[in-house]
């Protein structure tokens, strides 16, 4: 609990904390907050007190509440056992060094109350399937194990027979990217080892049910049977078995386990986009994204289809990369690892997550720690993002940031010089959740978000695409009053730019055309509401979802609003904005995400969004 103490003491943002504590620990913390502490923690090896410092920009990241906080009950009678489930693709490049940081990474997973269950990954797919793989894999995983067992004494297991497959060789079981016919037949001796504090590191190979002879599994095949042996899905019943006793024996072994994350350590590091001004994906919803992600993938490999690559090149890592710049056998990892989370995700509650990182960034904070223990002025302390993505279930910054806010760590090769890295504060990694859908009405696929016009008429709030009770209850709850509706609907009345609603109503924007007083035909965008229920605000990422499908897919020329300037989500817009101006004589301030607010003159359409 000390570990924890000292962590959290360090953070800025108390939601995080009592997301933590309510998530991954029964015991009440101290109250009040104990001083961030610099020196090295013998029982950790890593100085996490200097690690999360306070007062820093990316440790106050702001976050989209309206009023007051409200304490939630936790119930501490019975907690289930966390685990996240990693995955490590071509360890055999990952050196020594790497390696053991990566190890102490998630020894320090473990101590925070997350406990891993590793599966290496030997690039099978490029390289063949023959014993000297499956030799290779297990030599692999006994230097993971060896790596974490350096930093902890409780150590780590490598297991080569908790997995059964259908399959009768290996080349049927590479002909199948997705089966269900692979099953974990060791069950207590994996919870067994968890409860232990041992780490699984787990071989991807597997035992034929016919033959019994030792065959080479896909990784993401292995990946897929644990998921399912901890989400307590079989893979096959017995259709003779009483339901009742099959549903009771499923919710008993979902109350052992609880399957948080999904983790791949892959040396490409995070999924690439295909805007050179992103270059990567920081948070993917996977249930309004992965078919567009999937579609832009699909597109870079055939692309590259006619470019030749050398014999036996490698796919390498690059943050500085985007779409465009990876080869023909890069994006077929890439787009193998989003449907990897896809699938595995499915099959979890919508709590869990994935994470997709490289090696190197994996381990990247303690290799900063390591020759910097003090805070030099004008730079920033770099967070791991596997242990921020433990406490605080989000991605390293906010996915609604403008990409200029948000520059990707420059590194080229597979370590870095931690000298040369100095002020970079920002880590190549993507958060992945299973989601919620998000609809924009309309679609500006189909119908861009234009002026109205009498061809192209404004929407309506009667329009049968829109759930009028369940919006206006969403503004009301988000704002915590009534709205006058009368004044509101006329208000807008054929002003109805688009709406957007993420999942069930959890939360919502509202753009609407407004006309500048010095030149009345004009019309501009403005965003008249924004709303999230009270209680989805500050988690899942709700506003950063609906900002980020306003100002990218439906309103990319950009938008106008305002805010009062005593309103605590200013720090949140503030972070969103391209520039903001506060209004003489006023208690408003206006933000904008246009880039070119001033011209010649150097009055509109400034002058447009102040009017």
């Amino acid at each position: 609990m000390e570990l924890v103490l000292d962590v959290l003491s360090s953070e800025a943002t108390k939601r995080d904390a009592k997301f933590y504590l309510s998530r991954f620990t029964s015991e009440k913390p101290a109250t009040g907050r104990s001083k961030p502490q610099g020196t090295r923690r013998a029982d950790v090896g890593v100085n996490l007190g200097n690690l999360y410092l306070p007062a820093r920009a990316i440790d106050q990241s702001p976050v989209f509440v309206q009023g007051l906080d409200k304490k939630t009950f936790v119930d501490q009678t019975s907690e289930p056992l966390h685990i996240a489930l990693v995955k490590i693709r071509d360890p055999q490049s990952i050196t020594d060094c790497t390696l053991r940081q990566v190890a102490l990474t998630l020894v320090q997973l473990s101590r925070l109350g997350m406990t891993s269950v590793v599966v290496v990954d030997c690039d099978i797919y490029e390289d063949g399937k023959t014993f000297d793989i499956r030799q290779l894999a297990t030599q692999q995983a006994d230097r993971v194990a060896a790596a974490i067992e350096i930093h902890d004494r409780h150590g780590a297991r490598r297991l080569d027979t908790v997995l059964e497959s259908a399959g009768t060789d290996e080349e049927f079981l590479f002909a199948v990217q997705v089966r269900s016919d692979t099953r974990v037949t060791n069950r207590k001796l994996l919870l067994t080892l968890l409860r232990k504090g041992e780490i699984p590191v787990v071989a991807p190979v597997a035992f034929t049910l016919r033959n019994q002879t030792l065959v080479l599994l896909p990784a993401d095949e292995a990946i897929l049977a644990l998921t399912r042996e901890f989400a307590g899905l079989k893979p096959q019943l017995n259709p003779d078995l009483d339901p009742d006793a099959v549903a009771e024996n499923v919710k008993s072994m979902q109350k052992e386990v609880s399957l948080d994350k999904i983790i791949l350590l892959d040396p490409l590091g995070a999924i690439p986009a295909s805007s050179k001004a992103d270059r990567s994906h920081v948070f993917i919803n996977l249930e309004q994204e992965y078919d567009s992600i999937q579609s832009d993938l699909s597109s870079s490999v055939s692309n590259r289809e006619g470019v030749h690559e050398l014999p036996g090149e490698r796919a390498s890592f690059s943050a500085t990369k985007d779409a465009a710049s990876y080869s023909f056998a890069e994006m077929k990892i890439h787009s193998r690892n989003l449907a990897l989370f896809r699938n595995s995700l499915a099959l979890l509650p919508p709590s869990s997550s994935g994470l997709l990182a490289s090696p190197t960034m994996a381990a990247h904070s303690t290799q900063r720690l390591e020759t910097s223990p003090v805070l030099e002025v004008g730079t920033r302390r770099q967070r791991n993002p596997l242990i921020h993505n433990l406490l605080t279930d989000k991605p390293v910054f906010s996915p609604s940031l403008p990409p200029r806010r948000t520059q990707q760590l420059p590194v080229s090769g597979r370590d870095i010089d931690v000298r040369e890295s100095r002020g970079i504060d920002v880590l190549p990694t993507t958060m992945i959740k299973r989601g919620m859908p998000v609809t924009m009405i309309p679609d500006p696929q189909i119908r861009p978000w234009v002026p109205p016009s009498p061809i192209n008429p404004s929407i309506q709030f009667a329009d049968p695409r829109i759930d009028f009770v369940r919006l206006f209850h969403l503004i009301e709850d988000s704002f915590g009053r009534k709205l006058n509706l009368p004044h509101y609907l006329s208000r807008i009345k054929d002003r109805i730019a688009g709406i957007i609603v993420a999942g069930e109503y959890e939360g919502c924007a509202v753009v609407t055309w407004e006309s500048p007083a010095h030149d009345p035909w004009r019309m501009v965008p403005y965003l008249d509401k924004l709303a999230v229920l009270k209680r989805s605000q500050g988690a899942g990422g709700i506003a950063d979802v609906i900002f980020t499908a306003m100002v990218r897919t439906c309103l990319p020329g950009g938008l106008c609003w305002r805010s009062r300037k005593s309103n605590p989500a200013n720090k949140w817009y503030f972070e969103r904005a391209k520039g903001f101006r506060s209004l003489p004589d006023s208690d408003w301030a206006i933000f904008w995400t246009r880039e070119d607010v001033e011209d010649k003159n150097g009055d509109w359409p400034l002058r447009d969004y102040e009017s």
